[in-house]
């Protein structure tokens, strides 16, 4: 959705939550496990979002994930910040960022697979994700082995020139 300038406050932020609210609350929900918590990230997120809407480059999605993350970041932090002795709080923090990244870079490689041509999704699916060998995934797809290749080969491209757009960094 482009956040056009025509529209109200109101109408972006409308926008915002109809097109991506549920996987934005799916995506906090794995992280935090707590409904009321995920519901004000949801909430800090999409304010801002709404914020920074005119000045958002690439993918509107990637970058409210991007900012969920911080938010659930900071929001723990916030948690922590009391006086105790040793240093728990920085593995318990490294652990939770860990977990954080790992969701996120799940999400948004399903939305960049989704982007891809079905061909093409079905080749990498089958190689990276099943595990299986060029001859097996030949055979599961009715396809030749050397079609398997050069789709694979054009199927990472694709990914690539995607995940580039929706500003995912290497």
């Amino acid at each position: 959705m482009p956040l056009d300038g025509n529209l109200s406050d109101e109408e972006v932020v409308a926008a915002i939550y109809r097109d991506h609210g549920p996987a934005l609350r799916r995506f906090v929900l794995g992280c935090t496990r707590d409904e009321n918590l995920a519901d004000d990230v949801v909430q800090e997120t999409v304010l801002r979002v709404w914020q920074h809407a005119p000045n958002v480059r690439g993918s509107l999605r990637s970058y409210l994930f991007r900012t969920a993350r911080n938010v659930i970041i900071d929001n723990y932090r916030r948690s922590r910040r009391r006086p105790e002795e040793g240093n728990t709080d920085t593995v318990e923090l490294a652990e939770s960022s860990e977990r954080v990244d790992e969701l996120l870079n799940r999400v948004l490689m399903e939305e960049a697979l989704l982007r891809l041509s079905q061909e093409h999704r079905e080749v990498l699916v089958a190689l990276h994700y099943q595990g299986f060998t060029v001859n097996e995934a030949a055979l599961r797809l009715n396809i030749p082995s050397g079609t398997v290749k050069s789709r694979a080969f054009y199927a990472v491209r694709a990914l690539r020139t995607i995940l580039d757009e929706m500003g995912v960094q290497r």
